[in-house]
C-alpha cells in the first residue's frame, strides 16, 4: 500500500465536521430561527453559525445567538412566555 493511499484511508477514518449529517442543515436551522424571531418583531444582530464549532470536529455545531440590548431581551422573554402560556398576551 502506498503512502498516499494510506494517508487517504486514514483521513477517511478521522471524524470531520462533514461526516455529521446535521451539519448540512445548520444554515436552514439558523434561518428558521431568524424567521421565527422576526415573526415576533425580534432581531438578534449577531445571530449566525458559530464557526469554530462548525469547522471543528464537534458532534453538533452551534448557533451563536450573540448579544442584544435590554429591549430585545424583553421582547424575546415575552415571546417565550407567550409560547409557554399559549396566550396572546405578554407578561
Amino acid at each position: 500500500m502506498s503512502s498516499s493511499s494510506q494517508t487517504a484511508q486514514e483521513a477517511d477514518a478521522m471524524p470531520h465536521a462533514y461526516h455529521y449529517p446535521h451539519h448540512d442543515d445548520i444554515d436552514d436551522c439558523t434561518e428558521e430561527l431568524r424567521a421565527a424571531l422576526a415573526a415576533h418583531g425580534i432581531t438578534l444582530p449577531s445571530l449566525g453559525i458559530d464557526l469554530p464549532s462548525y469547522a471543528g470536529s464537534y458532534a453538533t455545531p452551534l448557533i451563536a445567538l450573540g448579544n442584544c440590548n435590554t429591549a430585545t431581551a424583553r421582547r424575546l422573554s415575552a415571546a417565550l412566555h407567550q409560547a409557554v402560556s399559549g396566550t396572546g398576551t405578554e407578561r
